[in-house]
């Protein structure tokens, strides 16, 4: 079929497609929820030129938790495993039979939490979270004794009781700068 000299070119009119297409990128940027990664919590001090002051530890009062670059766990000088770490920690800690090689008491205590370059990010959390996890158990029961009632069920009202609490076993995990060894 010949085109016909009378027949006008047939047009698509796209002066609003890039309205169109706009308004969409806009509606998709608006409504496209972003996951976002929350970390590990931890409040960390002020930013400050100045080195920071040496603190004066008991050998006594720190237990020293090492991780090497290939993910293995070393506890006060001893191998250790994940799943020994949270009790040790907490014995340490609390020191319920007043061994003189573990910590004088609970706010004394000091976690030292030493880290290998190579250490894999997976160990590296699995260390953290079960060091945090045994101050939470001793906080635990802890409120359970002194006031019959987990933390969790704590409500605003109860802040004096979560003070005292924090008090008795205040988190005290020292992260060195990690090395290769």
């Amino acid at each position: 079929m010949a085109k016909g000299k009378n027949r006008p070119d047939v047009e698509i009119n796209s002066g609003s497609m890039a309205d169109i297409a706009f308004l969409l990128l806009i509606f998709f940027l608006v409504v496209t929820e972003i996951k976002t990664e929350k970390g590990i919590p931890v409040k960390l001090p002020p930013w400050s030129d100045e080195p920071p002051p040496d603190v004066e530890v008991n050998d006594r009062n720190a237990f020293v938790v090492l991780v090497n670059s290939r993910d293995e766990l070393l506890v006060e000088g001893q191998p250790t495993t994940i799943k020994q770490l949270k009790r040790k920690a907490k014995e340490f800690i609390e020191n319920p039979r007043r061994d003189p090689t573990l910590s004088s008491s609970p706010q004394q205590a000091v976690i030292s939490f030493k880290g290998n370059r190579g250490t894999s990010y997976d160990m590296y959390l699995s260390v953290y979270n079960e060091l945090r996890a045994a101050y939470n158990e001793l906080r635990n029961e802890l409120a359970m004794r002194e006031f019959n009632k987990p933390i969790s069920e704590f409500t605003e009202s109860d802040s004096l009781a979560m003070d005292y609490i924090k008090e008795q076993f205040p988190y005290r995990i020292s992260e060195a700068e990690p090395v290769n060894f």
